[in-house]
């Protein structure tokens, strides 16, 4: 089946069409800029253009860059604060004509990953991925079940959350060394490490293709790999979400 998967970034929307059999994108990937202060009307408006641009009609699955329950946003750390309450679901639907199904972005990652990627040799046991951009996402698996809305980039580490001191966002600001931010995204793993004692990491987001810069400065016993899905990763769970969501309805 072919569903259309969109994956809403500080910085960007990016959309495809994913075969959800497969876990294969069929078609290019199309990018359009987060409008500035990223509104709910003007996001809305962003993603019916994407639809638009595939003429895709169907349900859509949505990676979206806060918690999420039930369709409802609960966060908005790096979004306009008018998410806050509103019903996604119900909001894009309204622009867009589709049925919509939004879940967090992490989610979305770590769902095609659990599925077609580093994930499916890890059905026991415990899994995190990190989404490293503009800000850390996580998601959490426990023999292979998700579990929904973590937010462990907003751990606390040094007195500040983890993403304002480890995000891919404030390694280029800060022009750190590869060898200086892994450090720092060590602190972070080490604590998720003593607190949940995974069999996996996983690291997503731009920096898993430098993943041999930083994983020399990793002091964690537990595994670490790279995603292998990339940056393909939120569009296709977010797909994969709305298959689930939309068969499981019908």
């Amino acid at each position: 089946m072919e569903y259309l998967g969109l994956d809403v970034g500080g910085s960007g929307i990016k959309g495809a069409i994913v075969d959800t059999v497969s876990g294969k994108l069929i078609t290019d990937r199309f990018r359009i800029d987060t409008p500035e202060g990223a509104e709910p009307k003007d996001v809305s408006i962003t993603m019916h253009k994407i639809c638009q641009h595939f003429q895709y009609t169907g349900p859509v699955g949505v990676g979206f860059p806060s918690i999420v329950q039930h369709g409802i946003v609960l966060s908005a750390a790096n979004i306009s604060k008018n998410w806050i309450g509103q019903n996604i679901n119900v909001l894009l639907s309204q622009e867009s004509g589709n049925q919509i199904f939004s879940l967090n972005d992490a989610d979305a990652a770590g769902i095609a990953e659990m599925k077609f990627g580093i994930g499916q040799e890890y059905q026991k046991g415990v899994v995190i991925l990190l989404t490293i951009g503009t800000g850390i996402g996580s998601a959490i698996f426990s023999d292979g079940v998700l579990v929904p809305n973590t937010e462990f980039g907003h751990l606390k580490i040094r007195g500040k959350d983890a993403e304002h001191r480890a995000s891919d966002a404030v390694r280029q600001k800060e022009e750190l060394s590869w060898k200086k931010w892994g450090e720092r995204i060590d602190e972070l793993l080490v604590t998720l490490e003593g607190l949940f004692s995974p069999d996996l990491f996983v690291i997503g987001g731009g920096v898993s293709k430098k993943f041999e810069k930083y994983a020399g400065n990793l002091t964690i016993k537990t595994k670490i790999m790279p995603a292998m899905l990339l940056n393909q990763a939120g569009i296709i769970g977010a797909a994969i979400y709305a298959k689930e969501q939309f068969e499981g309805s019908g």
